[in-house]
């Protein structure tokens, strides 16, 4: 395969920068204005007023001139909405102000929860289409760091502690992988909330025809639910928040890895940190990973937003409105906050600064210590039992960790251990890159459609 250039790769990494940038110029609030949600209820009543128009039930010029003349104040809809306590008649009552007579027609056959949740189904896509957009470029970010530092051999750890070679790599592989799952659910999310209802007050289609619901619909990129009550069916919407909330929980586990590797102790990476920057008004040394600490706690309102949808699910009979107000608060959090942390963590990862030699360092903090496994299974192979080997190193390692010493050395000075294994064998034993030799093969299946 033929490499590029370094001017081709500088062409490519400007691009991915400004891809980044593109992103976060994303304006996912813009969708929750009053204005907007205003904007998309009206557009849901003329849409059902167009399809009455088709079906001969209410006059085309009639249609004609609300389309026209169809409009709102904000600061009347919550004058009105002060005497009514109803905010979907208030709009409706100052939509009826801007167009006279012909204002009659406009919500006939239907009930509020038509218009809600039609409206926050639209929305919802709407914002979809946004974060999908910020995955996509999240993976690309990812992915490109992940190539970079294929080959980048750091410690492994579990349970915090020292276990075996790993390469920072890998580590960004796994992420990528995950992430992608989180994209794909949350692409099956936002097929699922996309369903409007129009089918009046109890979804018997009563006073409006199924027709009318399925133009409103196709109007609007939506289906029409298969069957409703007053409303749509809430599940829809629990699969959205909870698939916002596991993947903010997948993109906080990123950044409490950021978190540990920046420590003072380990500062294997750590956050950009930019000219001017101060990290504390007391201490002027101090670098701290402020965007990933930011992550983590703003993932934990999406998950607790992802419970309250969960409780929205179970309502009495055909509705009630213990949702509603809900909602309000939730879907603009969840999807605003979901939309700010993706591109927290695209921004932290692409400027990422990783310390290859700081990472050798950790790694051999302990001599060797990390290939102990590789001892234990050649004394087992030679003919040894397994208990006996294990022993046997563990004794050693303990040793080497009480007195920092050279693992490899007590190894080659131990009688049991070189009556079984040769210098030449414990020497191919402390070859890191035995644990390296299937990274290749790991990042094949990865990526292999991306």
């Amino acid at each position: 395969m033929q490499r590029a250039t370094g001017n081709e790769q500088r062409a490519k990494t400007q691009k991915h920068k400004i891809m980044i940038k593109r992103y976060t110029r994303k304006v996912m609030g813009d969708i929750w204005t009053d204005e907007n949600r205003y904007q998309t209820w009206l557009k849901v009543e003329i849409l059902a007023c167009e399809a009455l128009a088709k079906k001969g039930r209410i006059p085309q010029k009639a249609v004609d001139n609300i389309r026209k003349k169809a409009g709102f104040s904000i600061k009347r809809i919550e004058e009105i909405e002060a005497e009514t306590k109803h905010d979907v008649i208030a709009f409706l009552t100052n939509v009826a102000e801007h167009v006279g007579s012909d204002s009659r027609y406009i919500h006939m056959g239907l009930t509020s929860s038509d218009i809600l949740d039609t409206s926050m189904a639209y929305l919802l896509r709407q914002a979809g289409k946004i974060i999908l957009k910020d995955c996509k470029i999240l993976l690309q970010t990812i992915k490109k760091k992940a190539f970079k530092h294929k080959n980048t051999v750091m410690v492994g750890r579990s349970h915090g502690i020292h276990a075996e070679p790993i390469t920072f790599g890998l580590k960004l592989a796994v992420w990528y992988d995950e992430m992608r799952r989180n994209k794909e659910r949350f692409e099956h999310a936002v097929e699922t909330i996309s369903f409007g209802k129009v089918s009046g007050a109890v979804g018997t289609f009563a006073n409006i025809s199924p027709d009318v619901e399925a133009y409103v619909c196709k109007k609007l990129g939506l289906k029409p639910a298969p069957a409703s009550t007053q409303i749509v069916q809430r599940d829809r919407h629990a699969e959205y928040f909870t698939s916002m909330a596991i993947m903010a929980s997948s993109i906080e586990k990123m950044a409490v890895e950021i978190r540990h590797l920046q420590r003072t102790e380990v500062l294997e990476a750590e956050e950009f940190f930019s000219k001017g920057q101060k990290g504390s008004s007391a201490m002027p040394h101090k670098r701290n990973p402020i965007g990933s600490e930011n992550i983590c706690g703003l993932a934990r309102i999406i998950r607790s937003n992802a419970m309250a949808s969960l409780e929205n699910i179970p309502l009495w009979h055909e509705r009630d409105i213990s949702h509603s107000s809900v909602e309000r608060v939730i879907a603009p959090d969840s999807t605003i906050l979901i939309d700010y942390i993706l591109n927290r963590i695209t921004k932290i990862i692409d400027n990422l600064i990783v310390y290859p030699e700081r990472m050798k360092q950790n790694l051999n903090m302990f001599k060797g210590l990390v290939f102990s496994q590789q001892v234990l299974l050649a004394l087992a192979e030679s003919g040894a039992t397994r208990e006996d080997s294990y022993k046997i190193v563990q004794a050693i390692a303990m040793r080497a960790w009480k007195d920092k010493n050279d693992f490899k050395a007590l190894i080659l000075k131990n009688k049991k251990i070189c009556s079984q294994l040769s210098p030449e064998k414990i020497e191919e034993i402390f070859d890191v890159s035995y644990h390296l030799k299937y990274i290749s093969t790991i990042f094949n299946r990865v990526f292999v459609d991306s």
